[in-house]
């Protein structure tokens, strides 16, 4: 198996013709329909400008200024006075001009029918797309993609939606979502959506399939992306974790998760519901692999560090690889991999990930 760095490399040396491709394709549809006009009104500046030249003798900046002003109809005067030659020229000029304005005109109305504009609103709208950082990628606005988006949203985390329904996406745009309306199987719709730079993507479409196609396309175009995907079998669970899918959730066994705890643990539950309303969240911060990252604080315990007493925050537990350190004692070491669930305000969570430092390969909200 490939190191996390050479699949990243790899992964970005196969989305690097692809985003040069993109880019080629949007400066293409912006200036494609604007080329005649403007080398039809060039030939008329440039044609005028010699004329002056070859009929009056004067230089090329009385040449182009004259005809500026003849063009656009401002009508300063002449530069000079003009001989019979050089009147046919401006005579010539102002045609031509009219014949390019004609041009613009038909041009500006033609590109309104065939949804020029529409167009360039959309390659605004995934310009913008691609200029979000640390954001989450939501396949899905169905019952259970709105229940994710809304709690995303009050979280303040920035948000885009991948819908195909124009009646969930007109739902998504109306709650103030950024909505691409693309098929999220596709790999340029996941490039659209900002994958290079996505905190998470969360496949919730309906059906078990589509997800999958979510995932691998995911995994291949971001191998060290963080995806949460929805399953509605046990068995396409499994699938979904063979494909790469960091962590797989069942809609159903979730539900009766949660019931079940409300009638055995309701304070528990109680408590979660409560850390959801209040200004406190849990977080993970997962350490990175490469010791020499975390020579600060390596072989240093809890105490030692004193990252409770400095920041605030609480430790509720460490996962060192697959064993659970629950409540971890002041005698705890840190080693490289370790994952550290943390509770705490934004603040507080803030000054610990600075006591951490470099140390730090990731962080990921659970609750909030």
């Amino acid at each position: 198996m490939k190191p996390r760095s050479l699949l990243r490399w790899d992964s970005e040396a196969r989305m690097a013709p692809r985003r040069r491709w993109r880019r080629q394709r949007s400066l293409l549809t912006i200036t494609a329909p604007w080329q005649g006009p403007v080398m039809a009104l060039m030939a008329v500046v440039l044609a005028g400008a010699c004329g002056y030249r070859l009929t009056e003798g004067w230089d090329w900046g009385d040449c182009f200024w004259m005809v500026l002003i003849t063009v656009s109809t401002i009508g300063y005067g002449e530069v000079e006075p003009l001989t019979p030659e050089g009147r046919l020229v401006t005579v010539l000029i102002v045609v031509g001009g009219v014949i390019v304005v004609q041009l613009i005109i038909q041009r500006v109305l033609g590109l309104t029918e065939s949804g020029y504009f529409r167009q360039l609103r959309e390659l605004r709208f995934q310009q913008s797309l691609q200029r979000m950082k640390h954001h989450v990628i939501l396949c899905g606005y169905g019952r259970i993609g709105q229940e994710i988006a809304a709690q995303l949203q009050q979280d303040q985390v920035p948000l885009v939606v991948i819908e195909t329904d124009p009646n969930r996406q007109a739902i998504a745009s109306s709650a103030g979502l950024q909505v691409l309306q693309a098929d999220a199987t596709v790999d340029e719709t996941l490039l659209d959506a900002g994958l290079e730079h996505c905190r998470s993507l969360v496949a919730a479409l309906p059906g078990d399939a589509a997800n999958l196609y979510v995932v691998l396309s995911a995994r291949g175009l971001k191998p060290d992306c963080r995806l949460i995907a929805r399953a509605n079998s046990d068995e396409a669970a499994a699938k979904l974790r063979l494909a790469g899918a960091s962590v797989v959730v069942s809609p159903y066994v979730a539900g009766g998760r949660v019931m079940a705890a409300s009638a055995l643990r309701p304070l528990a539950l109680n408590f979660m519901e409560l850390l959801a309303g209040s200004d406190y969240e849990i977080e993970e911060f997962q350490l990175s692999h490469d010791p020499r990252r975390l020579r600060r604080i390596q072989g240093l315990s809890l105490a030692q560090l004193e990252l409770g007493k400095r920041s605030g925050a609480l430790i509720l537990a460490i996962r060192d690889r697959q064993r659970l350190i629950a409540n971890p004692g002041g005698d705890t070491l840190l080693a490289p991999g370790q994952l550290l669930i943390v509770l705490g305000s934004k603040g507080q969570l803030r000054q610990f990930l600075t006591q951490l430092g470099d140390a730090v390969d990731g962080i990921e909200t659970m609750t909030s």
